[in-house]
């Protein structure tokens, strides 16, 4: 059982500071270490068996299969279903596989547009898999997932009926990277039938974990077919969905436009790999007579493989999102500008955190906060867009389809101070960018255009005391918080601690925080100097901490008056076992008892209520994480 509440998150916090879950080094899913299993079997002789997948109903789930079908399921390995079974076949394609009896065609049209990016797909299909050498029934696949990257391990043990795949299935029956691939997203998941419904996006950010862009064609941008020109140069994912055939998702597998009769075209591709459009500039349409032999021959094909083009007019007809996923933000503007990206993860908590959207003006203040600086620098022509704010929702359950997905938003607001704003601020201030509604979805975004200046971005719930995690990204031509916190941090290991990082220093976490409070960081950093001797007297320059004593010294020394079981709690939330504290856990601390200074005025003055602040100032202690 994984350790709760605050110790996991030191956990993650460590194993990202050592680089675990990055795209070079990602953490093993459910803690199976592929290295390990595979010397396991390989010594032992065995082939591996998948106790956290095992091959048998669970792993395919409810509501699937009927029950007759379910009894006849046989897991087999390729070398059971092909005589010759590999995992590639003279490379990958879109036109490799086709649409089994699982209703994942958003994930299959991910597949399709994974086939064209190598970089991409390499990362994500580890492509030195073989049946030959060292073969022990073991592969596995790495998926970006909330946050982190992944490494996903899968037996090869595949569902069959009468020798033949239920699910995705290669034209070629000797080739199976395919059906393993689905196999590992269906682990994942939690099981084959919580792939059963989805959109494109989904899977093309498990597949980047970079930038997701979703346009809506009721109301598609005047720029449409550049953006979508420069998504497929910079070697973007895309992927679109036509709601009047059941949400049915298509792969865009390119831009095109043809001389002669200077036409903008799309070309789409139906992961059933069958059934196409057969309107104008279909395979068969008389209008390929009109354009150059050059653009005729590199565009038209008349197989029926499911891939067509049509004008981006029809396109925007005819399907209703677009979904664009890149690993770089570069494909949003044409200019040659600087796109920076943060990324913080956050959490509301019902009760502290939780606010709820801005109808609710008395508590929407407590949701998490967050900042951002737009420098004139990288201003370009009034009315440009220059940020695209997301926000994604984290799963509290493994299965997918088990997941309830909160109403989620958030609203941009000017800013001219720094500091937690109250509620009074949002009881006068209203928005100047926020998302056009609130929704049940899985990850909301928002591309806006907003003046030079200074931000505060709120992410929010719909209705208050709804607990959840979710991840804030900001993708902007302007210097962010994120680079001052990392100069911070750098400007106190540095400089205040002299190198010193015994204890760890201060954590990127903890600068991210002083920022947001730069008044009041800016005194403590005043009064740790002054009274320096108690710090660095003999005892503190050999230790680098703060004994139970010389933090009461400290206080005293700064006209503040605390009592002994008050100094007891503060020294057991972030003191050491030893009862030490570390400077960068004591200014932590002031950073803290500063902010519940600030909600125990908003509680005794705004509500009129009687209070007493010690009371408030040991409760929020010993609850806070």
């Amino acid at each position: 059982m994984p350790p709760p509440g605050v110790c996991l998150n030191i956990l993650e916090a460590r194993n990202k500071q050592d680089g675990y879950g990055s795209a070079t080094k990602p953490e093993n899913f459910l803690n199976q270490d592929y290295q390990q299993l595979k010397q396991y079997c390989l010594i032992r002789g065995v082939r591996y068996i998948d106790d956290m997948f095992p091959p048998d109903r669970n792993s395919i789930g409810q509501d699937l299969l009927n029950s007759s079908d379910l009894a006849r399921v046989e897991w087999l390995r390729p070398a059971k279903i092909s005589p010759n079974p590999s995992f590639v076949l003279d490379g990958v394609s879109r036109f490799d596989f086709g649409q089994g009896v699982l209703g994942n065609c958003w994930f299959l049209a991910s597949i399709g547009a994974l086939t064209f990016q190598n970089d991409v797909l390499g990362q994500v299909v580890p492509l030195e898999q073989t049946f030959d050498e060292n073969y022990c029934g073991l592969f596995h696949f790495r998926f970006w997932r909330f946050g982190r990257w992944v490494d996903v391990v899968i037996d090869d043990k595949l569902p069959t009926i009468d020798g033949r795949l239920i699910f995705v299935h290669s034209k070629d029956p000797n080739e199976f990277w395919p059906a393993l691939l689905e196999k590992a997203y269906a682990k994942v998941c939690g099981s084959y039938t919580d792939m059963s419904a989805g959109t494109p996006e989904e899977a093309m950010m498990d597949f980047t974990g970079g930038v997701h862009m979703c346009i809506q064609m009721s109301d598609p941008p005047p720029n449409l077919w550049e953006l979508m020109f420069r998504a497929g140069k910079y070697g973007a994912l895309m992927g679109c969905v036509i709601m009047n055939v059941f949400g049915h998702a298509y792969t865009v597998t390119g831009v095109k436009q043809v001389k002669g009769k200077l036409v903008n075209l799309v070309r789409l591709w139906n992961p059933w790999g069958k059934g196409e459009w057969n309107g104008n500039w279909s395979d068969r349409s008389p209008l390929w007579q009109t354009v150059s032999a050059d653009d005729r021959e590199m565009c038209l094909s008349v197989n029926d493989d499911g891939e067509f083009w049509m004008t981006i007019q029809d396109f925007c007809e005819f399907y209703t999102d677009l979904d664009v996923c890149s690993l770089c933000p570069d494909f949003l503007d044409g200019n040659s500008c600087r796109w920076k990206s943060s990324m913080y993860e956050g959490r509301w908590v019902a009760g502290t955190t939780a606010g709820g959207c801005m109808n609710n003006r008395d508590s929407f203040w407590t949701n998490p906060q967050y900042r951002v600086k737009i420098n004139n620098q990288y201003t370009h022509k009034d009315g440009e867009k220059n940020m695209l704010v997301s926000l994604m929702q984290k799963p509290d359950k493994r299965n997918r389809r088990l997941v309830q997905n909160l109403h989620i938003g958030f609203s941009v607001f000017e800013v001219k101070t720094r500091g937690k704003f109250p509620a009074s601020f949002f009881h006068t201030h209203a928005p100047v960018a926020q998302t056009k509604t609130y929704m049940n979805a899985r990850e909301v975004m928002e591309f806006l255009m907003l003046k030079p200046g200074e931000y505060l971005i709120v992410p929010s719930t719909f209705r208050p005391n709804e607990t959840a995690s979710f991840i804030l990204t900001i993708h902007s031509k302007e210097e962010t918080q994120e680079v001052d916190a990392e100069q911070l941090q750098r400007l106190l290991n540095e400089n205040i601690l002299k190198g010193d990082l015994k204890s760890g220093g201060f954590s990127l976490d903890a600068c991210r925080s002083m920022v947001a409070l730069m008044d009041i960081f800016l005194i403590i950093i005043g009064v740790f100097l002054f009274y320096q001797d108690i710090f660095f007297s003999t005892d503190v320059s050999r230790t680098g901490t703060l004994s139970l004593g010389e933090l009461r010294n400290a206080f005293v020394a700064s006209g503040m008056r605390v009592s002994d079981d008050m100094l007891n709690l503060m020294a057991l939330r972030y003191g050491a076992s030893s009862g030490h504290m570390t400077l960068e856990s004591f200014i932590s601390l002031m950073l803290r008892l500063d902010c519940m200074h600030k909600i125990f005025k908003q509680l005794s003055n705004g509500n009129g209520m009687n209070l007493r602040e010690s009371e408030v100032i040991k409760h929020i202690l010993l609850v806070s994480n």
